[in-house]
């Protein structure tokens, strides 16, 4: 069904059950793994970051320890993940790993928003079902350890 999937993570609890969930699919499909956490880097951020490129290092190494729980993460539960940080606006850097790594399944977690901040702002899902030319998950689904960790025959 899926033979390369792009796993999403940014370390919040959202990322976290893309993560737990496309790791699963991940271990039902035999797929392999690509874990992406990507910084963004557009006006909005520079503004809140106080346009400061030292708050930028600053989030790269922020970004480089979630990748590394990630891949801690994903390892404990027998895959082998391509782990990779990317620079620039979500969806553009999203779609684009996705088509250069054939991705047929992105993973992202779904941040609810209210409808002031979703109007105000547009949403990363939106801009990927819009963009993408492969599946799109949005993970929600709480998977419990026992079920992570089990053979494919216990399930």
């Amino acid at each position: 069904m899926y033979s390369k999937i792009l796993l999403c993570f940014d370390g919040s609890r959202e990322g976290r059950l893309a993560l737990r969930e496309g790791a699963r699919i991940a271990q039902m499909t035999g797929a392999e793994v690509i874990l992406l956490a990507v910084v963004e880097t557009g006006a909005g951020n520079a503004l809140a970051q106080g346009a400061d490129a030292g708050a930028l290092a600053h989030q790269q190494a922020d970004f480089e320890e979630t990748l590394d729980e990630g891949h801690q993460r994903l390892s404990a539960m027998g895959l082998a993940p391509e782990v990779r940080m990317e620079f620039g606006d979500p969806v553009v850097t999203i779609t684009s790993v996705a088509t250069e790594t054939e991705a047929d399944l992105v993973v992202v977690g779904h941040h609810q928003q209210g409808l002031w901040t979703r109007w105000m702002s547009r949403s990363v899902a939106a801009g990927l079902g819009d963009a993408l030319k492969c599946s799109l998950l949005l993970a929600q689904k709480d998977i419990e350890d026992s079920e992570l960790f089990a053979t494919i025959e216990e399930v």
